[in-house]
């Protein structure tokens, strides 16, 4: 635990990150010498102190990379995390990991087919790996969910593991507390500005044996996720999509550009057979969430009647709702929502 302290007294010293940590280390020789070197005050002292102590009482664990438990595709890339937070199930760390990331404005069609993906995945024992971000991050983390009760994803998050972001995925966040993990290397408590996305992209890249690329404009983040894995050698998959649209894009100018693998579907990865009727079943669940749609029209209709309608809580619709919004399926008008 001291050793840890140490470590954090490090890493969140302003200006110190993965590579400047490494140099201190190098030059001292030991975690102990190193944060000494910094000669910190003990304001900063106390901070960290807070932070360890946050983390305790939300049941946050922190993992060193000398851990057996930390991931070991981000350990080979340089300079990764000496510290990462994991709230929830840390055991899904050691799993093999598929990360799947796409466009926050994905089409219907995309989303399904990321969900449909994920679970072919979660279901033969691979961790499926996204941001959290609305569209198709959502569809992987969704689409695992529904697969088999030992399915588990992992949500990489830019702010600290307690900060939920987007707050639209509340639920999400919560879904993947009981069945996986949410990890990130940020403090505890810590909100996210736009470069930590860059570093969540990374963490994300740098943890899956294999990245598949949904749907996603040119200057996405996603886009930046896959030019990390292919930096980091890992095997890129790319689903195509219409050259008309700009979503498809990023996934098209890769397959193009011959630094990613065309993804037509599961059969890329697994032999159809035996489980076909469980692929099958899996993918009404994730086109049931249509029922949303059925159940709307040109009058308003509240989140409460809907839940009735569609048997879901209000809590479990909302982040439906807000991803049918984005899609421009359906609108918001006067408390209540119709078909767009």
């Amino acid at each position: 635990m001291k050793d840890l302290f140490e470590k954090l007294l490090i890493l969140r010293t302003p200006g110190i990150g993965p590579a400047r940590y490494n140099d201190l280390i190098a030059r001292f020789g030991s975690v102990e010498q190193a944060a000494a070197s910094l000669m910190m005050d003990a304001s900063h002292i106390d901070m960290v102190r807070r932070e360890m102590d946050n983390a305790a009482n939300l049941g946050i664990e922190y993992i060193c990379d000398d851990d057996v438990r930390y991931p070991v595709g981000l350990k080979a890339i340089k300079n990764h995390p000496p510290v990462i937070s994991v709230r929830g199930n840390v055991d899904a760390l050691t799993r093999p990991v598929v990360s799947m990331v796409g466009t926050r404005h994905a089409t219907a069609a995309g989303m399904e087919f990321m969900a449909n993906m994920s679970m072919a995945f979660a279901s033969r024992g691979f961790v499926v790996a996204s941001g959290m971000a609305m569209g198709c991050d959502t569809a992987a983390h969704l689409g695992a969910l529904r697969a088999s009760a030992d399915a588990v994803t992992i949500a990489v998050l830019a702010g600290g593991v307690d900060y939920i972001w987007p707050l639209e995925n509340e639920s999400l966040y919560y879904q993947i507390l009981e069945r996986g993990c949410v990890i990130s290397e940020m403090p505890v408590g810590f909100k996210p500005t736009a470069p930590n996305f860059v570093q969540r992209n990374r963490i994300v890249a740098g943890m899956c044996d294999t990245l598949i690329l949904g749907e996603a404009d040119m200057k996405s983040g996603s886009m930046t996720t896959a030019r990390f894995a292919i930096e980091y050698g890992r095997p890129v998959y790319a689903i195509p999509s219409h050259p008309s649209d700009p979503r498809g894009a990023g996934p098209n100018s890769l397959i193009r550009a011959g630094v990613a693998t065309l993804c037509m579907g599961v059969g890329d990865f697994f032999e159809k057979g035996s489980d076909a009727s469980k692929k099958q079943k899996n993918e009404k669940k994730f086109d049931s969430e249509n029922s949303l749609i059925d159940a709307l029209g040109t009058i308003p209709v509240s989140e409460s009647v809907l839940a009735e309608v569609v048997k879901k809580s209000v809590s479990e619709i909302k982040s439906e709702l807000v991803v049918l919004e984005l899609q421009g399926i359906v609108r918001k008008v006067d408390g209540g929502y119709v078909r767009a």
